[in-house]
C-alpha cells in the first residue's frame, strides 16, 4: 500500500509539474477531454505529500479566470486550490454539468485534493450550477453562492452542507437570496453589498473562506487551528463593535451561531437576546420583513397585468396602467439620493426587464420596457 500511495504522489507530481504555483493559469486543459479547460490559482507552497482543500467555481459566462482572480488571496492565504471552468455558462445544464465533471476529475488527477474539502462556488447561473451540484452530489462541503440560489430557486429549510451567500443591494436576485437565507435552519451565512448583479469582491471572497474554514473545523473535516480561530473571532467581534441597533442584533446572534464549540459565545447569546426586546430593533427587523413583502408584491402585481395583455378587450387599458406602473419605477430608480426605495425600484427595474422578451410577445408593451431597461452593467 505504501509503493502504491508513492506511486499515486508522484503521478500528481508529474501531472502538476508543468502548471507553476503563485500564478494565475488563464486555461488549463483538461487531460480526458481537451476541449474542456479551467482557469487555475495553485499556492506558493503547494506540494503534493498534503492533502489540499479545493474551491471549483463556475461564472455564468464562461470565464473562469475571473472567479480565479477574485478568490486568489483566499486561496493563498488559507491555502486552497481555486479552479474556474472555461465551459460552464447560463444556457445548457448538460453542457454545465460536463464541464464541472471534467474540471473535477482534472482538478484531482493532477494534485493532492482533500475529498473532504470540495468547495464549489459560483455567481448568478454559475451559483445555480454550483449548488446544483452540491445538491445531487455527496463530494461538496460547501458553497459560496453569489446573486442566485438554487437552480430551481426554492427556498430549502435544511441542506447537507454550508453555504455563504452573497448578494449585491440592487442585485435583482437579492430579495431571492433573502429568502433562501431566512428559510435556512443549517449552517448559512448571507453577507450584502452595495451594489448590483456582480460577483463578491477579493475581500468578501476572504471573508467566506475564513467562514468556510470554521465550519470545516467545527465538523471535523479538519483539524482545529485555535490561532486562526482566534484571528477569525478577533475580525468578527471588531466588526460587530462598530454596528449598531438591528445590524448590530443580527451581527450577534451570527457570531454566536459561527463560533458555536469554537469560542465562549455567551456573552453574545446574552446581548442578542436583549437586543431581541428592544422595541426599536423589533421595529426595524418588522420594517425589513414589510419592505421584502412590498417587493414581491409590486413584482407579482406587474406580472399578473402582463399577463392580461393577450385579451384583447383589456389590452389597451392593461397596457396603459403598465406605461404608468413603469414610468413611476423608473423615476424612482432614478432618484438622486440612495434610499431603500430607490434600491428596490432598481432592482424590480432590472430583473423584470431583463427577461420580459421571453414572457410577453407584445411589441408594443416590449417597446415600453426596452425605453427603460438599464445599460448591461459592467463585466464582474
Amino acid at each position: 500500500m505504501f509503493a502504491l500511495a508513492l506511486l499515486i504522489l508522484t503521478a500528481m507530481a508529474a501531472a502538476a509539474q508543468d502548471l507553476p504555483a503563485g500564478q494565475i493559469i488563464d486555461s488549463v486543459k483538461c487531460g480526458a477531454d481537451p476541449s474542456q479547460s479551467y482557469a487555475l490559482y495553485v499556492p506558493k507552497d503547494y506540494t503534493a505529500q498534503r492533502l489540499w482543500p479545493v474551491i471549483l467555481a463556475f461564472d455564468p459566462r464562461a470565464r473562469g479566470k475571473v472567479p480565479v482572480e477574485i478568490y486568489q488571496a483566499a486561496a493563498e492565504k488559507f491555502g486552497y486550490i481555486i479552479a474556474g471552468s472555461n465551459n460552464s455558462q447560463n444556457g445548457s445544464w448538460a453542457i454545465s454539468m460536463a464541464a464541472a465533471q471534467a474540471m473535477t476529475n482534472d482538478v484531482f488527477s493532477r494534485f493532492s485534493i482533500d475529498p473532504k474539502r470540495v468547495y464549489a462556488a459560483g455567481m448568478s447561473g454559475g451559483s445555480r450550477v454550483a449548488l446544483g451540484i452540491a445538491l445531487e452530489s455527496k463530494i461538496i462541503a460547501g458553497v459560496i453562492a453569489s446573486s442566485a440560489s438554487y437552480p430551481d430557486a426554492q427556498p430549502r429549510k435544511t441542506v447537507p452542507f454550508p453555504i455563504f451567500g452573497t448578494a449585491g443591494t440592487e442585485d435583482f436576485n437579492y430579495l431571492e437570496m433573502r429568502r433562501a437565507d431566512h428559510a435556512l435552519t443549517s449552517p448559512h451565512r448571507l453577507a450584502a453589498f452595495d451594489g448590483g448583479h456582480v460577483w463578491l469582491s477579493s475581500a468578501l471572497a476572504l471573508e467566506a473562506v475564513e467562514w468556510m474554514d470554521m465550519e470545516a473545523m467545527k465538523a471535523g473535516r479538519t483539524p482545529r487551528d485555535q490561532s486562526r480561530i482566534d484571528q477569525a473571532f478577533a475580525r468578527r467581534t471588531a466588526a460587530a463593535a462598530q454596528k449598531t441597533g438591528k445590524d448590530l442584533y443580527l451581527e450577534l446572534e451570527a457570531l454566536a451561531t459561527d463560533f458555536t464549540s469554537l469560542k465562549d459565545v455567551s456573552e453574545f447569546t446574552s446581548r442578542a437576546a436583549g437586543l431581541q426586546r428592544d422595541k426599536q430593533v423589533r421595529e426595524a427587523l418588522k420594517k425589513d420583513r414589510s419592505s421584502d413583502e412590498n417587493e414581491q408584491r409590486q413584482i407579482d402585481e406587474i406580472l399578473a397585468m402582463e399577463r392580461q395583455l393577450i385579451f384583447a378587450e383589456e389590452r389597451s387599458n392593461v397596457l396603459m396602467q403598465l406605461r404608468d406602473r413603469w414610468k413611476k419605477v423608473a423615476a424612482t430608480a432614478n432618484g438622486s439620493s440612495d434610499s431603500p426605495e430607490r434600491r428596490m425600484a432598481r432592482r424590480i427595474l432590472r430583473g423584470l426587464t431583463m427577461g420580459a422578451d421571453e414572457r410577453t410577445k407584445d411589441m408594443e408593451y416590449r417597446a415600453i420596457l426596452a425605453s427603460y431597461r438599464p445599460p448591461r452593467p459592467g463585466v464582474n
